[in-house]
């Protein structure tokens, strides 16, 4: 390869890198351990393509640059995040169908009716 092509090819290696360093996910690479936010698996060169960036309000259009609205989850991780909010979607808050917790306190006065027993 002769050295201008060299040189060109560098520099579009240059340009390439600096356009893909602007991105949300290597940003987010760079600010976050390479871990799961979920099942803790950690992760290096080899299977980082294993690692995603999910949005937490699900708006892909939301890259604050604090990374705030990022967390790095594992494939596996990721697709159960969004199977989950697919569901909270397609079938709505499951709030509905809990039970109201016990807020009667059946000894709240005990030490009252003790006093008046004896």
């Amino acid at each position: 390869m002769s050295s201008s092509k060299l040189d060109k090819h560098l520099a579009e290696q240059r340009v390439y890198i600096a356009k893909r360093e602007k991105g949300y996910r290597e940003k987010s690479l760079k600010l976050y351990p390479w871990i799961c936010g979920r099942c803790t698996r950690e992760f290096t060169r080899t299977n980082l393509s294993e690692l995603t960036v999910h949005h937490r309000d699900h708006n892909h259009d939301n890259n604050p640059s604090d990374g705030s609205n990022w967390e790095l989850l594992c494939i596996y991780c990721h697709d159960e995040e969004h199977t989950k909010f697919v569901d909270f979607i397609r079938y709505g808050s499951t709030e509905e169908n809990e039970v109201a917790a016990a807020t009667f306190n059946p000894f709240a006065d005990l030490k009252e009716r003790m006093k008046q027993g004896k």
